[in-house]
């Protein structure tokens, strides 16, 4: 019979997670405080620990810390009535399996100290058996139609190997905000939630909200903005099964992928027994509209993508065609361009509600005569950077693409009307 120690000093809370949690068929044990926690764990050993942040004395973070020494270490659930995603990261960074917020409904707390269970299970058989599935029970949000056409590559699922957290501001929100990334189990699929909600929203064309400016998904009340530069490293590395929590909106890091590319790096990619089939692109599919604005698909050995870019002085005219090749080559070549933006705009963005947490250090800013902020690091990093956008908003159909994509002067709505009509056209 599993263990779970609860800690919290307030008794009608204890007492009610020892009612749920024993009808589970669980030993429960409490503590009032930290100090009374670490006598019991010593005693116990439980296998999970239900921790309260706020608590007088040693509080929930202290304990956390601690607990990381303990051999083998408790998975620890935090719990906290006054949470935000940045208690939420700094509680990841710590070693917690998890965060969630009281009031806590039955069904989500169950969920996650099974989970919990579970994880400490596969850590007590050793590291290969502790990757890849440590979010198993997770709701299977792939049951959409996807396109099925052509002879595809089969390729093996993938997760990431362990928890890793960054933190930031949103770009148009200007909030500061963080994002944790969790493995999750085979046929989970992309998956976004806030801390505050139990609602989960999949990474998918079904629930694309708006596509001004950035690329939003809107799913039973819960939104989450500016998915593109995540999504595209998510799609660089050929992760397709991964829980992300975050609060609102994605953070804008440097305005690029790059610090994408090194969390990935940092987390480690783990195989999965599932596999995906890729999407081939068997006839050629266009969006097009007046003015040069065109965005199309056609057959191709592999994935690659070119945009043009036709601007005023001082940008003038990009091109770059880019062939996907791995995380290597993305990390290498487009990564690293970042977001840009005219002076000229910024005014009629603030008016929308848009760019609050536009810095120059965040983006390329540009003014009529030359960019005023930064050093280019590429000659064409605005081209690359709409390449960059392209591969976010295109693995919104769940899979890898086998096909050529090219652009001119489009945005994430000629992205999204683009991946729409490739859906339409190739699903069986």
């Amino acid at each position: 019979m599993a263990t779970v120690l609860v800690v919290d000093d307030e008794p009608q809370i204890r007492t009610s997670l020892r009612g749920i949690l024993s009808e589970e068929g669980l030993r429960v044990i409490e503590a009032t405080n930290g100090r009374e926690a670490l006598d019991v764990i010593r005693r116990e050993s439980p296998e999970v620990v239900l921790l309260d942040i706020w608590m007088p004395d040693v509080d929930g973070m202290e304990l956390l810390e601690v607990l990381q020494g303990a051999m083998p270490p408790p998975q620890v659930i935090m719990i906290s009535g006054h949470g935000n995603i940045e208690t939420a990261v700094r509680a990841t960074k710590l070693g917690a399996f998890d965060f969630i917020e009281k009031p806590f409904s039955l069904d989500a707390l169950l969920d996650v100290v099974n989970r919990a269970l579970e994880q400490h299970t596969r850590s007590s058989l050793g590291p290969a058996a502790a990757t890849g599935d440590a979010n198993e029970g997770l709701p299977d949000i792939t049951a959409t139609a996807l396109p099925q056409a052509g002879a595809g590559h089969r390729w093996s699922e993938r997760t990431i190997a362990h928890s890793v957290v960054v933190s930031g501001h949103g770009l148009h929100t200007g909030i500061k905000t963080g994002l944790i990334l969790q493995p999750a189990p085979p046929g989970s699929g992309i998956q976004f939630a806030t801390i505050s909600s139990e609602v989960t929203v999949p990474a998918h064309l079904d629930w694309v909200d708006s596509t001004g400016y950035a690329t939003a998904l809107h799913r039973q009340g819960a939104t989450v903005r500016t998915v593109e530069h995540l999504l595209a490293t998510l799609h660089a590395y050929r992760i397709t099964n991964l829980l992300v929590k975050m609060q609102g909106e994605i953070p804008i890091l440097d305005g690029s992928a790059s610090e994408f590319c090194a969390l990935l790096d940092s987390a480690g990619v783990a195989e999965q027994n599932g596999t995906v089939k890729e999407i081939v692109v068997d006839q050629a599919i266009e969006i097009g509209k007046k003015d040069g604005e065109s965005i199309r698909i056609e057959p191709a050995d592999g994935f690659s993508i070119s945009y043009l870019l036709r601007y005023p002085h001082p940008v003038g005219e990009q091109q770059y065609r880019y062939i996907h090749r791995g995380a290597e080559s993305f990390r290498n070549e487009i990564a690293p361009a970042r977001t840009f933006g005219f002076v000229r705009d910024v005014k009629q963005m603030s008016s929308m509600g848009l760019a609050s947490g536009g810095r120059l250090d965040n983006l390329i800013l540009i003014d009529d005569e030359k960019v005023v902020n930064t050093t280019l690091r590429f000659p064409d990093e605005m081209a690359r950077h709409k390449i960059l956008d392209i591969m976010g908003d295109s693995y919104l159909l769940g899979r890898p693409i086998r096909g050529k994509i090219s652009a001119s002067m489009t945005g994430h709505s000629d992205n999204i009307a683009l991946m729409r009509a490739i859906r339409a056209h190739l699903v069986d």
